[in-house]
């Protein structure tokens, strides 16, 4: 059993695919397809079995995977220490992002990155979908809003204050809202599973049970929306902060604030080590947005 054969097994357990995996470790096909067959014999047992579209790990697979995933991730550490990688990281950097967050405060950001760390090739999925982090073969997965209980490692890169927003015109006809129970006569953007809105303001509490006649999946859509007079719309600062600055969306029941809303972060394996260029990159957006972050920052200055 070889450390290659051991890569290659976990990147093929990770994207699923056999190929796919030698693309990213340069072999062809046919070499990879030898270099597991190779692992295979060694240990003498069956890893993958293959279903209509992708590989699936076998019983013995996933107690391999188990242990192969620690072993190489104590090998890179020693790798790192021994060879300066922390002052100059390398490698493939696999990483998800939210959409609408992504789209506007990493993407813009992502040259700058390179320029600082060219050794470092970064794969990036961007979408909403919550993708699987160590299934996934993901070193930073970057999330917005709450987080689950469990064992993977977070690091808070951003405060994520919510607000209710809504576009000058619609409120032109629109009943008074004065506080949240006032919600019930109005059209609310409703996103996802999203129908309870919670707030406080000192020591009360109220909780508002809203509808609308528009169900939106998709938290730009929700933005856009609001923006076109469509109803009242819940949403990070961060993703609505040049329409309030420029007079598309205002705040309203600016004296209450919205609950549960969590905090925007990096969240990596559960694995103590953390690859230099994960790191890079973690530390890298936290610079970026600092304690007070640029929106936020924006939303004071009006």
């Amino acid at each position: 059993m070889r450390l290659e054969e051991l890569q290659l097994f976990r990147r093929a357990a990770a994207l699923g695919g056999l190929a796919a995996a030698g693309r990213e470790l340069g072999l062809s096909p046919a070499a990879a397809t030898a270099r597991l067959q190779a692992l295979e014999r060694s240990l003498g047992v069956t890893l993958f079995v293959r279903t209509t579209r992708r590989l699936s790990l076998t019983e013995e697979g996933e107690l391999l995977l188990a242990h192969a995933v620690s072993a190489l991730d104590e090998l890179e550490a020693a790798r790192a220490a021994l060879g300066g990688a922390e002052a100059n990281p390398s490698g493939l950097l696999r990483a998800s992002v939210p959409g609408p967050f992504g789209q506007k405060h990493i993407l813009p950001y992502l040259s700058e990155f390179m320029g600082l760390y060219p050794k470092v090739e970064l794969d990036l999925h961007v979408s909403d979908q919550h993708v699987n982090v160590v299934e996934g073969g993901y070193e930073v997965v970057v999330r917005v809003g709450p987080l689950a209980d469990s064992a993977l490692r977070a690091t808070k890169l951003a405060g994520n204050r919510r607000i209710l927003v809504a576009a000058p015109g619609y409120l032109d006809d629109a009943p008074p809202l004065r506080d949240p129970e006032d919600l019930v006569r109005h059209n609310c953007l409703v996103t996802g599973d999203l129908r309870v809105w919670r707030f406080s303001r000192g020591g009360e509490e109220r909780v508002a049970k809203v509808s609308g006649s528009l169900h939106l999946y998709d938290g730009g859509a929700a933005r856009d929306a609001a923006v076109y007079g469509l109803g009242l719309a819940l949403k990070s600062v961060f993703d609505v902060y040049e329409d309030l600055c420029e007079g598309r969306l205002v705040q309203l029941l600016p004296d209450w604030e919205v609950r549960d809303v969590g905090a925007i972060w990096a969240l990596r394996p559960p694995s103590r080590f953390v690859a230099p260029r994960a790191k890079a990159f973690i530390e890298f957006l936290k610079g970026k947005y600092g304690a007070t972050p640029y929106w936020e920052a924006a939303c004071a200055a009006r």
